[in-house]
């Protein structure tokens, strides 16, 4: 006797929502870790070298965390007021911040107070970064200016002025450690060379700037304020490339992944998008509880590092494969125990016994196998299941349909059993997954139904909104055909005048209308 095979389930994808490489990638993570900060967190810098710990500013503290860790190793606290942008040099030994009093302070990652600091600015210090050669570093005030250090010996190599408003952003080129970035609230953008005494590029972005971001080939820059988003093409002297508005507040930070393909943005709006440097289309989103002021990505983006407004840490460690490791862990039997008589090659006398695999059907699987259809198709109109999956009542009635017993499985039905069928259509007809069969059933239950309609108000309601359902879908389908005709005709249309107009009367036509523009506005 052939054994039962259960019943196929199709999966149906959600509505408006299709599944993408970027969406399990970045869905690959765990449930978040959450650290209660003293006070908004600004900025989050992770370490470039092994063990890549993260230094996070908030209030007057600056704490590092570990990979995993759940509370500071170390923290840097010896600052008088806020403390801003603490920010790790290449090799890992150091770590520079700005701070409220206009000081930046120089700290070693072994010690607790600070080895240096750079007297110079009036107002609070935002923005710092170390150039790449690791001997120099740039800072950037609300003092309006933009200076160079000398790390060894504490002076100053630089000062512009050439911002009018608070300087919030910055950043300096991995491939050249004379150039810099800086991003004010006067809606500018500038490119600084340390060897000049002044800027070599200015790009306006239209909007108090609050995060700027240089591609690690140095030919990208991207900018942030406002609800823009802007990528700029430094190899062009400064030219906009692309513009995105993807936001609906501030965006306030932005972060490059490991590979450099895909750029996230952050802002006041809660959400994390995440666009693809190819095509700067949003692939990708993540929600947050509050507003987000700082964004970091571990290397390799083992981690989601965000900083929110309500002093509220949020880490995100990407899952790996926990089974094989847990199957690893666990003492068992020896490798040759598994691998015995694997190279064994049968010969023509022996006889093979296969182990029977036992099967755990379901209860509706368990009701078709004895034939039991009605029985089974109650089993799948449960609450739980008709509206958490589906796609399990909408199979099961498929399989009845198949086997030409669904005729049957619905006759027979009491008002009760009746009604939560036809809640079950109800919420479904419109479903394009579902309309094909339900609309099946629907003709089957009027068919058999039809002679004692009007005997319970009940189920009288339920058919009459279910052909209200249906009605609106067939008008909403006509509505539709009549715009894509519409549509049709217009493009028809405009296809056949642009190609009628020859390239000479074109041109005429364009020469014209650029004469007589200057008489028109006079």
């Amino acid at each position: 006797m052939a054994s039962y095979k259960p019943t196929v389930i199709q999966n149906y994808p959600k509505l408006g929502k299709t599944v993408t490489s970027d969406t399990l990638y970045w869905k690959n993570y765990k449930a978040p870790v959450q650290i209660k900060e003293f006070g908004a967190v600004t900025n989050i810098n992770f370490s470039p070298v092994a063990p890549y710990n993260y230094a996070v500013t908030a209030s007057t503290r600056i704490n590092i965390y570990g990979r995993y860790s759940q509370e500071p190793i170390k923290t840097f606290s010896r600052f008088k007021d806020t403390a801003y942008c603490g920010t790790y040099r290449d090799d890992g030994q150091l770590l520079v911040a700005g701070s409220e009093d206009g000081i930046v302070r120089l700290f070693d990652i072994g010690g607790r107070a600070a080895l240096r600091q750079y007297s110079g600015h009036t107002k609070a210090v935002q923005v710092t970064a170390f150039t790449s050669d690791k001997y120099r570093l740039m800072s950037g005030s609300d003092d309006y200016s933009v200076r160079l250090w000398d790390v060894p010996n504490s002076t100053e190599l630089h000062c512009f002025n050439e911002h009018t408003d608070y300087i919030r952003c910055g950043c300096t080129s991995n491939l050249n450690a004379d150039l810099f970035v800086t991003g004010s609230y006067d809606h500018t953008v500038k490119v600084f060379d340390a060897r000049l005494d002044k800027s070599v590029i200015t790009m306006e972005h239209g909007q108090p700037v609050e995060s700027v971001l240089l591609f690690p080939s140095g030919g990208l820059l991207v900018s942030a304020g406002g609800r823009y988003v802007k990528v700029w093409d430094m190899l062009k002297g400064g030219q906009l490339l692309v513009s995105l508005r993807n936001h609906h507040k501030t965006v306030t930070c932005l972060c490059l992944s490991s590979s450099g393909q895909r750029l996230l943005s952050a802002s006041l709006d809660r959400h994390v998008k995440i666009y693809s440097t190819s095509t700067y289309k949003v692939v990708h989103s993540l929600d947050y509880a509050a507003a987000i002021l700082s964004l970091a990505l571990a290397p390799a983006d083992e981690a989601i590092v965000v900083g929110m407004t309500n002093s509220v840490l949020n880490i995100r460690h990407r899952k790996h494969n926990e089974k094989k490791q847990e199957v690893a862990s666990k003492r068992g039997p020896s490798y040759r125990y598994f691998v015995k008589g694997k190279d064994y090659m049968p010969k023509k006398d022996d006889v093979l016994i296969s182990k029977p695999v036992r099967s755990h059907l379901k209860k509706y699987d368990k009701l078709l196998r004895s034939f039991q259809v009605s029985l089974a198709l109650d089993a799948v109109l449960e609450i739980k299941v008709r509206v958490k999956t589906p796609e399990v009542t909408i199979g099961v009635m498929q399989e009845l349909n198949r086997r030409g017993t669904l005729q049957n499985a619905l006759a027979g039905r009491d008002e009760k059993q009746l009604s939560s069928l036809l809640s079950f259509l109800i919420r479904n007809v419109i479903d394009p997954r579902f309309t094909p069969v339900v609309i099946n059933v629907t003709e089957i239950l009027i068919d058999i139904y039809s002679s004692v309609i009007g005997e319970s108000s009940i189920i009288d309601k339920q058919f009459l909104k279910l052909q209200e359902l249906v009605e609106k879908e067939i008008e909403y389908q006509e509505e539709l055909l009549e715009v894509l005709g519409m549509m049709d005709t217009i493009f028809a249309t405009m296809t056949t005048k642009t190609a009628a107009v020859p390239v000479n009367q074109n041109c005429a036509l364009i020469a014209t209308s650029e004469q007589e523009e200057p008489m028109a506005v006079a």
